[in-house]
């Protein structure tokens, strides 16, 4: 895409495209360019999430393979704790680096070298051989992830102007939830051989790795010059002397319901359906709700993040109180109810990570993103750890008392988001 093609498109997707939006002159210069080339990076990466799902697409590929129940078990927390965990350790090495694109386009190849592998392991591995090498290859993709996750809010806030991040996740969301789209139509109809359609797909999520890799690496982002990082971030502290962020990362462990809920919905449904259709639907109706939602939410971040979380809160209250009525009414196990109860949850999640997002990076200096983010995230990781432990142990007396504490977290999260700033303003 040509600079001045760059910029006519950019005027016409954002919000207030003349104004500065805290960037140095010549980061706003580049704004444009570097604007779309996060869309493409963005994009790429969300597709190679949704094809790779550890919740769903691993967990079936290691039952299919024989792995074992404590394998498939093993997906989801290493997942979750890898992703987010490491971040306190890698935080202060990152904001000492000139260019921390390096670090986020280093993070996406590993990620793609990772599922590289899972593609090797499962075509010439089998039974617990090949679990115990996903799981391995699983958490190296969480690493990698956590490098990602850790550095792009630093290079957002650096590149892209307030008022218009928002858009940036929230575009890329949609962009990607339409190829997930096609891969639950795929999952659903049965036209193709589910073993290979699954393996294709995580091909797929490799190669988009890499592309998004090499797109971050041509991001222009101007170095700061002698920026040393603080070493390893101290969370209480941090929190201490940041009454905001303290209460942000609250109100976010507080609506973590809307990404551990989804399976007791399943659980709150069951009704001796082929499990491999319900994994269909519950890709479907999430990667729907993310192509319907994500880039309005996006852009409604870009106005009010603190609203945005309000809003997600309440949503999830209400998705999680349609499916304990229906489960009630003895309507759980229709066609429609749990599709639905899924379609708005997953608006409401997606709104939450849009919200989370664009309110860490326009919440925090300069200098602090990086250190706001691995607080956040490790704090978050370790409540989700315990949250889902005890949402396990939960279960043993109903999936829909699980889905009522849920509620509850959420709209005590939204309650708590009240006294959040307005850090668009």
């Amino acid at each position: 895409m040509s600079d001045t093609a760059a910029e006519e498109l950019f005027e016409k997707v954002v919000n207030d495209p003349d104004k500065d939006g805290g960037l140095k002159s010549d980061a706003r210069d580049a704004e444009p360019r570097n604007f779309f080339h996060h869309v493409i990076a963005l994009s790429s990466s969300k597709v190679a999430d949704g094809l790779i799902d550890p919740k769903l697409v691993l967990s079936w590929l290691l039952t299919n393979l024989g792995a074992g129940a404590f394998l498939v078990g093993l997906l989801v927390p290493v997942r979750e704790a890898g992703s987010l965990l490491p971040q306190i350790f890698t935080a202060g090495a990152i904001q000492g680096m000139p260019r921390r694109k390096w670090a986020w386009a280093a993070g996406s190849a590993g990620q793609g070298i990772a599922a590289a592998g899972i593609v090797l392991s499962a075509v010439f591995l089998e039974g617990q051989a090949a679990g115990i090498a996903i799981v391995a290859l699983l958490a190296l993709l969480a690493i990698s992830r956590s490098v990602c996750s850790v550095s792009f809010k630093d290079i957002l806030g650096k590149t892209v102007g307030k008022s218009r991040r928002g858009t940036v996740t929230g575009g890329a969301a949609s962009v990607a939830s339409v190829a997930v789209i096609v891969f639950a139509g795929l999952l659903l109809s049965g036209l193709i051989d589910r073993f290979n359609l699954v393996i294709g797909a995580i091909t797929l999520a490799a190669l988009g790795w890499f592309l998004a890799a090499v797109t971050m690496a041509s991001l222009k982002e101007f170095s700061d010059e002698g920026k040393a990082g603080n070493g390893m971030p101290k969370p209480w502290a941090t929190m201490k002397q940041n009454p905001q962020l303290a209460r942000f990362i609250l109100v976010r462990s507080l609506l973590v319901g809307t990404a551990l809920a989804p399976p007791y919905l399943v659980m709150l449904a069951s009704s001796g359906q082929q499990e491999t259709a319900e994994l269909g639907g519950l890709v479907l109706a999430s990667a729907i709700a993310s192509f319907i939602s994500s880039y309005v939410w996006g852009r409604l971040s870009d106005k009010s993040s603190r609203r945005v979380m309000i809003y997600a809160g309440l949503a999830a209250a209400i998705a999680l109180g349609l499916a304990i009525f229906t489960s009630y009414a003895g309507l759980a196990s229709t066609v429609w109810a749990m599709p639905l109860v899924l379609f708005g949850l997953m608006v409401a999640y997606h709104g939450v990570r849009q919200a989370r997002s664009t309110h860490l990076v326009d919440m925090a200096g300069p200098d602090q993103r990086a250190e706001f983010t691995a607080v956040s995230n490790t704090l978050v990781g370790v409540f989700l750890l315990i949250a889902g432990a005890a949402a396990a142990a939960l279960a043993n007396f109903g999936a829909g008392l699980v889905i009522g504490v849920f509620l509850v977290m959420s709209v005590a999260g939204a309650v708590l988001a009240l006294g959040l700033d307005e850090v668009q303003e």
